[in-house]
């Protein structure tokens, strides 16, 4: 049952004929009192609340009721519906426990697919503690030994598509088990970790282990993307909205409609394009550049960055409302460094798909060389480790690749400039992660003599991106 609490009776009634039509049964709640009598002798699924649900208009009784609500039942999923007025007040039932916020006029099918994402979230949750529940022994309170991770990442792909993904540490097993009980949902997803540890592979899993899986999957780099370009690239434009728009051009969201959109380096967009952005995430509608049609899109959002959004809200950098926006499920990839068990399964992935690709079927990788592989400091993790097994395999023309074999590539690409020593290093304690980032762009432009192309190349990241950033922090350089 949907629990609506409200003191309009016309968007009662609104809600009420729209969750019924979907298939729901329904109970209306005006005031606590009747809402707490509704709780206490139903079971109800998930509840509708108004942030002005009383005569103040504040918005601050629907956080206080959201609370309350919270205490009686923890696990229970609450949508709030707010207008423009109490967005602030609706970040702030996000950081309370509120599953999502839903504005004013809202839109049917966005409310429903809230509606429907809560529901799933909230079913998997309870599965998983059942699950967990059953694999306690009676006789111990204390949490159940995990089953062993190669039989856990056995059991997972015996009932997902992880193909491309490699490892069997526990970590990993973690974050598959997390994708396996999302993927069906339509929660927005935040990936965060390093550059290199395959942020883009765990949100195609995402998609391709999703009811969208036939669908598009649309990748966008936003790093790449320039702010005067933005809205092109993103909603598409007409034939005529700006200079040099000599066709239309269908937008990304377009793509993706019913589909999956992954927006990677979501870390690296401007103020203004954040607006643009938060309102097609909100509302599910854009106006393509060009034209005052307004039309409507069903996608599901990923989102992916290395930088640490959070203190980028702190600084005001990001939008707080945007980031509760993308943010419903996280997923935290870890570096390679804290799986070094992984690494030789990556090692032996990389090498069966380079035997088919140069035609080389007994190529093969000691198990001296690939202890030595497991021991290495790679900041670029497995994007590192994946150029590194092809370049020694392009360069050997040994089919036994050995220590030395690996050793002679690692040391020629592992430079002062890009990898200093810890001592040539300042306190990074001291510095922020912007300060340490264009320290290293400083670094690299300056072993790669300006070399836009080498250094966005050297640095895992595109040339627009590298562009993005020197001119964000006044580093310069020559025009190629």
């Amino acid at each position: 049952m949907l629990l609506i609490i409200d003191d309009d009776i016309a968007v009662c009634t609104s809600l009420s004929l729209l969750a019924r039509k979907e298939g729901f049964d329904v109970a209306v709640a005006h005031n606590p009192d009747d809402a707490f009598r509704i709780l206490k002798r139903h079971e109800v699924a998930l509840v509708l609340l108004d942030m002005n649900f009383s005569n103040e208009t504040s918005g601050r009784d629907g956080l206080q009721m959201l609370q309350e609500l919270k205490t009686l039942k923890p696990t229970l999923p609450v949508i709030l519906i707010t207008g423009w007025a109490t967005i602030d007040l609706a970040v702030q039932g996000m950081k309370l426990g509120a599953a999502d916020f839903i504005n004013k006029p809202w839109q049917n099918a966005h409310l429903i697919q809230s509606v429907r994402t809560a529901l799933a979230l909230a079913h998997s949750e309870a599965k998983g503690k059942e699950q967990r529940a059953e694999e306690m022994p009676d006789s111990s309170p204390i949490a159940p030994r995990p089953l062993p991770t190669a039989l856990s990442r056995r059991a997972l792909d015996k009932q997902f598509d992880f193909g491309q993904i490699v490892g069997e540490s526990p970590q990993l097993v973690q974050i598959l088990q997390t994708i396996g009980r999302i993927a069906h949902t339509d929660a927005s997803v935040l990936i965060l970790g390093e550059s290199g540890t395959g942020k883009e592979l765990v949100a195609e899993a995402i998609h391709q282990n999703s009811q969208r899986a036939k669908r598009p999957f649309v990748k966008v780099n936003l790093g790449g993307v320039s702010t005067s370009l933005f809205e092109s690239e993103m909603f598409g434009h007409v034939r005529g909205a700006f200079t040099d728009a000599r066709f239309d051009r269908t937008g990304r969201f377009e793509m993706a409609n019913r589909g999956t959109i992954f927006l990677d380096e979501i870390g690296e967009l401007d103020a203004s394009s954040q607006v643009k952005l938060l309102r097609v995430l909100q509302d599910r509608t854009y106006e393509v550049l060009g034209s005052s049609k307004t039309k409507s899109v069903d996608v599901r959002v990923i989102c992916a960055t290395n930088r640490n959004l959070e203190e980028m809200v702190a600084k005001g950098t990001f939008r707080e409302d945007l980031l509760y926006r993308i943010n419903l499920i996280i997923i935290h990839l870890p570096a390679l460094r804290e799986r070094p068990n992984d690494i030789p399964l990556l090692v032996e992935f990389f090498v069966d798909n380079l035997r088919q690709i140069y035609q080389r079927p007994h190529l093969q990788v000691t198990r001296e060389a690939l202890q030595w592989l497991k021991n290495l400091n790679l900041p670029g993790n497995i994007r590192q480790l994946k150029n590194l097994v092809e370049r020694t395999v392009l360069i050997s023309h040994r089919d036994v690749l050995t220590i030395e074999d690996f050793q002679q590539n690692y040391q020629g690409t592992k430079n002062s400039a890009l990898f200093p020593s810890p001592s040539s290093l300042p306190d990074v304690g001291s510095m922020t992660l912007e300060e340490m980032e264009i320290q290293m762009i400083r670094r690299a432009m300056e072993f790669h003599r300006g070399k836009v192309a080498r250094v966005a190349k050297s640095l895992g990241i595109t040339r627009s991106a590298l562009y993005r950033r020197l001119e964000k922090f006044n580093i310069p350089f020559d025009e190629e």
